[in-house]
């Protein structure tokens, strides 16, 4: 791999920086846990590149589940790289320290193979910062044999093509054993003396792998998309999603790296189910990662006990889109409990629903300490949940509450989203509604006295995003949020009702990306070289300056997001299959016009497709409805 000139050695340079910054632990390495190795004994060298902060990559499970994995192979090693905060990324310039991974205080010039997750839209000026603190070209077209593979995987990759410029190889799916699959032929390639273009031939053929420089963008007169084609032999028509059919095929983590300063999530946790049987037609995690698996209770609870023996963790949190839906939970919890409260480990479920919430789940979750509860109502209306496709009734959350108040609870958390399709201000009300019956239902009951309620409401701006049956629908301007937001205050009377929201400037940028094309891989790259990273964090976005990116590169923002979509238009993603047939999804879109509503798919099969990745039916109806 080419030698830098412009930069000096890592460690060298580090004894100057880490002296003059905030949270030097962040860039030091040395946690109880990572893997060393000896890099004169591997063939593969992968850097694990998160586009955010420690404390934020730290609490990623999807990095550990795939640094464990890497390492697991004794001539592999997968080392961990972080973006710097403000502070260290200025120091690291100044010194000329390039990017480095936590492990070997090595720069990415020396890896074979460099991972991107793109895990929400905002963070890609990240990657482009992250890869110029390297010292590597930016766009895949500029970077020849001498440069380490870059690679891309995560949701974002349903919808690949705003950062496909920038990328080797984006993966589609789950990542266990398809980045297994291209370590195996980055070793092979090196060891024949293959080409880039040799290897990326060969990688094209692994199930999941998406070659972007192998597909050829035609549009037409009024800016939609003509065709993606291929534009090599070895490119399929279309990329279909890899997938783990088996669960427990895959043993969960067992070994945390034990973060040096506090991640935003350091806690120990345990994937009990992939995918989820609701069908809400505003969720892509609900659509792109069926069908819907679970893990054995058996399994869950071994690598749950053996993990916090490893870490010295006592919470332990049953992670998933859905945990309640797993259909052995109980025997789960049991399990769980037969040593969590001796080991003083206290357990979490964060994704609970409303309408399978239970007396028995509070006192399985609740032996060692109390979390707090939290609910997604979604819309404050009958009718815009049956849009919606929640399928939570008023009842469901009376009885939800009822049982928590009952069980000592006083506050409860309910998230929202304004901007939905076919809203109306009245559905706006109608989550100022819901938040006061929750606070007068408390009163309603017997609670210790002195002791208040607080209802806190979470409104979310609502983003149409690709492979969702509202990925037709345009998304509300931003004065017309404005609007809701201020109504919505303005219909909240009580100080036990506390409304978060933030600022809709974020929503609408999220909202171009999510369904752009290839064209904005330019405006990207603009904004970036005009100082935009770190756009998740409000102290560093800057609207304008996307908008005057927007306008150098003579692209229309709001011809993405605030446009709706023909239902026969070609979408930056139809080239990617996802599982979901887009049949389903305009099938969806036209019931949810209707407001009419969707069985879980755990309770009749509704066609969407998803079925043919594992071979055969995703559920036995028979069973399920004994």
């Amino acid at each position: 791999m080419p030698a830098n000139s412009q930069f000096i050695d890592v460690r060298q340079g580090l004894k100057q920086a880490l002296m003059q910054v905030q949270k030097p632990a962040r860039y030091t390495g040395g946690e109880y846990n990572e893997v060393i190795k000896d890099p004169a004994n591997i063939d593969v060298r992968f850097a694990f590149c998160f586009p955010d902060t420690y404390e934020i990559g730290m609490s990623f499970l999807g990095e550990k589940i795939l640094y464990e994995l890497l390492n697991r192979h004794e001539n592999w090693w997968c080392e961990r790289v972080f973006m710097p905060w403000t502070d260290m990324k200025q120091k690291m310039e100044e010194l000329h320290i390039p990017l480095y991974a936590l492990e070997s205080k090595d720069p990415l010039t020396k890896f074979d193979v460099i991972g991107f997750t793109l895990e929400y839209e905002l963070c890609y000026t990240n990657i482009l910062a992250m890869l110029d603190m390297s010292g590597i070209p930016l766009r895949a077209a500029d970077r020849g044999e001498e440069w380490p593979l870059i690679i891309a995987g995560g949701p974002c990759v349903c919808n690949a093509e705003p950062m496909a410029d920038f990328f080797d190889v984006m993966q589609l799916g789950e990542g266990e054993q398809m980045l297994q699959d291209i370590c195996a032929e980055v070793e092979k390639a090196k060891k024949q003396g293959l080409t880039k273009q040799q290897l990326l031939e060969n990688l094209a053929g692994i199930p999941g792998v998406y070659i972007p420089s192998f597909y050829d963008v035609t549009y037409n007169t009024d800016g939609t998309i003509h065709a993606v084609a291929p534009n090599n032999p070895h490119a399929p028509a279309r990329v279909t999603k890899a997938i783990v059919k088996d669960l427990d095929s895959f043993v969960p983590p067992e070994h945390f790296i034990v973060p040096m300063i506090g991640a935003v999530q350091d806690r120990a946790c345990v994937e009990v189910l992939r995918g989820c049987v609701r069908g809400c037609r505003f969720c892509q995690a609900g659509q792109i990662y069926r069908p819907f698996r679970e893990r054995s209770p058996k399994l869950i609870s071994d690598s749950a006990r053996a993990l916090c023996q490893n870490t010295g963790y006592d919470e332990l949190s049953l992670t998933s889109l859905s945990t309640s839906d797993h259909s052995q939970l109980e025997e789960v919890l049991d399990r769980l409990n037969a040593w969590a409260e001796a080991d003083h480990v206290s357990l979490s479920l964060p994704s609970l629903r409303v309408d399978n919430f239970s007396q028995s789940l509070v006192e399985k979750t609740t032996k060692v300490r109390k979390s707090g509860l939290t609910f997604a109502a979604e819309a404050g209306t009958q009718r815009l949940r049956d849009v919606i496709n929640k399928n939570v009734t008023w009842e469901q959350i009376e009885r939800t509450c009822t049982i928590a108040f009952r069980e000592g609870y006083t506050s409860v958390k309910l998230y929202f989203m304004m901007g939905l399709p076919t809203e109306t201000m009245e559905d706006i009300k109608g989550i100022a509604d819901t938040a006061q019956k929750v606070v007068d239902l408390y009163y309603s009951l017997d609670h210790a006295k002195g002791r208040g309620v607080q209802v806190t409401c979470s409104v979310a701006c609502f983003v149409p995003k690709p492979e969702t049956p509202f990925q037709f629908c345009a998304q509300d301007r931003r004065e017309t949020l404005r609007e809701k937001q201020k109504y919505l205050l303005s219909c909240v009377h009580s100080r036990k009702i506390k409304v978060n929201y933030h600022d809709s400037a974020t929503s609408v940028l999220e909202g171009v990306f999510a369904k752009g094309d290839r064209r904005l891989g330019r405006v990207i790259e603009t904004a970036y070289r005009k100082g935009a990273f770190f756009d998740t964090w409000e102290e560093y976005f800057d609207y304008d300056r996307w908008l005057k990116a927007f306008a150098e590169c003579g692209i229309d923002p709001d011809f993405y997001n605030y446009r709706a979509m023909a239902l026969d238009e070609v979408t930056p993603w139809d080239h990617l299959d996802v599982g979901v047939s887009k049949a389903f999804l305009i099938h969806e879109y036209q019931k949810a016009l209707r407001a009419e509503t969707t069985q879980p798919c755990n309770r009749q099969c509704n066609g969407c497709g998803a079925n043919k990745l594992l071979g055969g039916p995703c559920f036995d109806y028979g069973k399920n409805l004994v």
